[in-house]
């Protein structure tokens, strides 16, 4: 039996779907029905039912985006940090093997090969010459690794209050080796909504251009499956399609498989956006996704994942 904790929210939802879609034992918990924020109430609860596994899906995001949480920080404290330490611990006292959903977020930037050979880490992804390395889809090129140390942060004095939150809490849960740690990034899929990072570039009353590491989210649905029905060891995974975009990339292919007429207005860097657009910094980063293939639980690669998405969009 499969735990899924925060089971209405974007992400829990297709955790529910493939769950339901291959046909596995799986609860999902309502805080309303088993308050899981209670560690005395949940150890209770797993002690009593023995689920083989619990998944927690929970955390605060804020809506409709990050920028909330810098006005409700208690709950964002709450839901990412708070939460994700008590349902790890009290899975850790039940004996409960646990997955948690944290988010790539806690990184900007990607690593640069120099013209020396050295790699250097470059945080602002829309400078022209890393631009045009990101283009040419060059080598020289590198998303993060788990072994990398987030550098969008508290720490670093440089990070969104949310991306603060999901770094603290990853870095309390390296005390649970043995539990799976699953970093995803801006969420898309073929379904038209709100939460959707397709349906949310066609709302932006100005587009921002940048590049980044996506998450098909029924992609990461399955392989968190996999994960929590197999024997994959223990530790932090960078659940990313294989591969990167640039909002630009994305704007062509809305404009050619879904709005041929649209043509929307994009800022002019990130001095303007972040000067009128958003009301604390973004996280804009690429990932690494080495460590999922070697462990045969890889997504499929971010294009393919992005053309079957148009070619199936369900609009509301």
């Amino acid at each position: 039996m499969i735990w899924i904790l925060g089971a209405s929210g974007y992400i829990g939802e297709a955790l529910v779907a493939e769950a339901r879609r291959q046909k596995l034992p799986f609860r999902p918990v309502a805080r309303h029905e088993l308050d899981y924020a209670d560690f005395r109430t949940l150890v209770t609860a797993l002690s009593k039912d023995k689920p083989d596994f619990v998944i927690n899906a929970g955390g605060f995001t804020g809506k409709p985006n990050v920028d909330a949480c810098e006005k409700f920080k208690a709950e964002t404290i709450a839901g990412n940090v708070t939460l994700a330490l008590t349902v790890a611990q009290a899975c850790d006292v039940a004996g409960t093997r646990l997955g948690t959903v944290s988010s790539g977020c806690i990184y900007t930037g990607a690593k640069i090969q120099r013209q020396d050979g050295s790699w250097a880490v470059e945080d602002r992804l829309t400078e022209p010459l890393i631009s045009e390395l990101l283009e040419k889809r060059s080598d020289r090129v590198c998303g993060f690794s788990e072994e990398d140390d987030p550098n969008f942060t508290f720490e670093h004095n440089n990070c969104s209050f949310y991306s603060g939150t999901k770094a603290v809490a990853e870095s309390a849960l390296r005390g649970f080796p043995d539990f799976y740690v699953w970093r995803l990034r801006i969420p898309f899929d073929e379904y038209d909504g709100p939460r959707n990072y397709l349906t949310k570039v066609q709302c932006y009353p100005r587009v921002y251009q940048n590049w980044n590491s996506l998450t098909h989210r029924g992609d990461f649905g399955r392989a968190v499956l996999a994960f929590a029905t197999g024997k994959v060891s223990g530790g932090i995974y960078n659940m990313t399609n294989p591969g990167y975009v640039s909002t630009r990339e994305v704007v062509e292919e809305i404009r050619k498989r879904l709005k041929p007429g649209w043509c929307p207005n994009f800022w002019s860097g990130d001095d303007e956006f972040y000067r009128f657009g958003a009301g604390t910094p973004r996280s804009n980063c690429l990932l690494d996704v080495n460590k999922s293939r070697q462990a045969h639980v890889a997504l499929r690669p971010l294009a393919g994942a992005l053309e079957d998405s148009f070619a199936r969009w369900q609009k509301k």
